[in-house]
């Protein structure tokens, strides 16, 4: 038996290459960036990071910060994700080595500084 999906079907499942390029809104509604790709934890499969591009002009001078995944919501009525992280959160985040993916002290403190469970617990 195989199932079918319909375009108007409703799943909780989505593929990483239809995550990349969504919108990323602030809690009053203001556009603030967009997902640019996703870093997964291998041993567990999770999300761990959602690199965002914020600024500016048709991908030319865009700055990427990796989000904790935990602090994005997604917005149905925005098809798009919602945070309430603002401009000044990420220029106050932890500074990120060229290596952040593989330190552990820095995704500590990022995710102390943003309020959120490690991914890895």
């Amino acid at each position: 038996m195989t199932a079918t999906t319909t375009a108007t079907s409703k799943t909780n499942l989505i593929s990483s290459s239809r995550v990349e390029g969504t919108d990323v809104y602030g809690v009053d509604g203001a556009h603030i960036g967009h997902i640019d790709h996703l870093m997964i934890d291998k041993p567990s499969g999770n999300v761990a990071y959602a690199v965002m591009g914020f600024g500016g002009f048709l991908g030319l001078g865009e700055d990427h910060h990796p989000i904790p995944w935990q602090k994005l919501q997604y917005d149905t009525q925005k098809d798009g994700f919602v945070t309430d992280i603002t401009e000044a959160d990420v220029k106050g985040a932890p500074e990120r080595p060229d290596t952040w993916w593989s330190d552990r002290n820095w995704e500590e403190r990022t995710h102390q500084y943003y309020g959120v469970p490690h991914y890895w617990i």
